[in-house]
């Protein structure tokens, strides 16, 4: 079974209520990196059945072939702390006695292991592709003291539906910088579809929809409305989903990207 596998067994929603080894996820993990690295052999390997008449098509190939590494490795690597914040914040949520109610804990439990997952992915990936994974930030989760997630339940949803609607959209914001490597891409996917459930999730455990409309995250504090901006977008394409459906149906259908640079600005308030 290789990560793949693994990452569409985390999406199955019977895995909530299922034990996944995490020997088995950290070993099949290593045997994906070095599948990624012989997938990530192509951007280069041309130089080396050219003949010289070819020189300057190759330069040409290389030169874009290490842009597109550059690009494939800064996506991953902003996916990476992205994930460094929601693995840290679940375990140190469930370590935190008394905060998380017994019915709940299973949930995270399992969203937990989600994103251990989802670390040793990006660290093992990056590794293969030649690039030093980036360290873990130190994490302050009140935010500089406007938020106190592990001493009331309430604002410790509130954060974790805040990270998980950020991480969907951030997902879906660098898609088109992983298409250079298939195989990221169709990972990268299938974390996006967990994440997704992680979010609709959570928002369901606050009483909301389990569907953004608008640019209303629902009952949400409006520290966190640049999580939700932009999503009141009812253009898709040229098609106004409004007219057709009205605003809030409209927008609800077509979740919109988070740009990488909107992203890192999110994250930013939580790292020291």
């Amino acid at each position: 079974m290789n990560i793949l596998k693994i990452l569409d067994k985390l999406s199955h929603d019977k895995f909530f209520t299922t034990e996944a080894s995490r020997l088995e996820t950290i070993t099949n993990i290593s045997l994906f990196g070095k599948k990624t690295a012989v997938a990530a052999v192509p951007l280069g390997l041309g130089a080396l059945m050219t003949t010289p008449a070819k020189a300057e098509t190759v330069n040409t190939q290389k030169t874009t072939g290490m842009v597109l590494k550059s690009t494939l490795t800064d996506a991953l690597q902003l996916a990476l702390v992205l994930e460094y914040l929601e693995d840290e914040y679940y375990a140190k949520g469930l370590s935190t006695s008394g905060l998380i109610p017994n019915t709940d804990r299973p949930v995270f439990m399992q969203i937990s292991k989600h994103e251990s997952a989802h670390v040793s992915f990006l660290k093992s990936t990056l590794t293969s592709l030649g690039v030093t994974p980036g360290n873990k930030p130190t994490f302050d989760f009140t935010a500089n003291g406007n938020f106190s997630p592990f001493t009331d339940y309430n604002q410790f949803l509130i954060l974790s539906q805040a990270f998980e609607d950020t991480e969907v959209r951030a997902y879906k914001g660098q898609a088109g910088n992983v298409m250079s490597n298939k195989v990221v891409l169709q990972a990268a996917l299938q974390i996006h579809s967990v994440e997704a459930r992680h979010a609709s999730q959570v928002r369901r455990m606050r009483a909301n929809k389990g569907w953004i409309e608008l640019a209303d995250g629902g009952n949400m504090p409006s520290a966190t409305n640049p999580v939700y901006a932009g999503e009141d977008n009812v253009n898709q394409a040229g098609y106004n989903t409004g007219n057709a459906f009205g605003a809030a149906a409209g927008s609800a259908a077509y979740d919109e990207i988070l740009t990488g640079s909107d992203a890192q600005t999110i994250a930013s308030l939580f790292i020291v």
